[in-house]
């Protein structure tokens, strides 16, 4: 059974760090795509952060670029995500997905991933 379990969610303040993990069981983060999303109360899911499978090929969105970073462990079948200078708005509920492609690249397009965690809630707040 393919599952992706999010975890390190939790309350920081603005301009702080944090970072949330997404442990996968069933498959290898090394042989798939994995994809970092976020949802916000009353706003769509929108993609944050991906890693392509084998090679580390990565993408962010504009909105975070600079100051999140994703990660791979292998021996830990895990992926991170390091959110640093946190903002208010950037308060969601976390997801990381999975899929695999036949190429390596990654997108953060809702759309094109077929396996979810259940989030972890972030709150950026003072």
């Amino acid at each position: 059974q393919l599952q992706l379990v999010e975890s390190g969610g939790g309350l920081v303040q603005p301009g702080g760090s944090l970072r949330i993990s997404c442990a996968a069981s069933g498959f290898t983060v090394d042989h798939n795509a994995i994809g970092w999303f976020r949802q916000a109360p009353g706003k769509e899911r929108e993609g944050v952060s991906c890693i392509s499978r084998t090679v580390t090929n990565t993408h962010y969105a504009d909105s975070v670029k600079g100051r999140f970073t994703i990660s791979r462990d292998s021996a830990k079948n895990t992926v991170y995500l390091q959110m640093s200078s946190l903002k208010a708005e950037d308060t969601a509920v976390y997801y990381c997905a999975a899929v695999w492609k036949f190429d390596y690249s990654c997108s953060l397009n809702v759309r094109e991933w077929d396996t979810w965690g259940q989030g972890t809630q972030v709150i950026v707040s003072s």
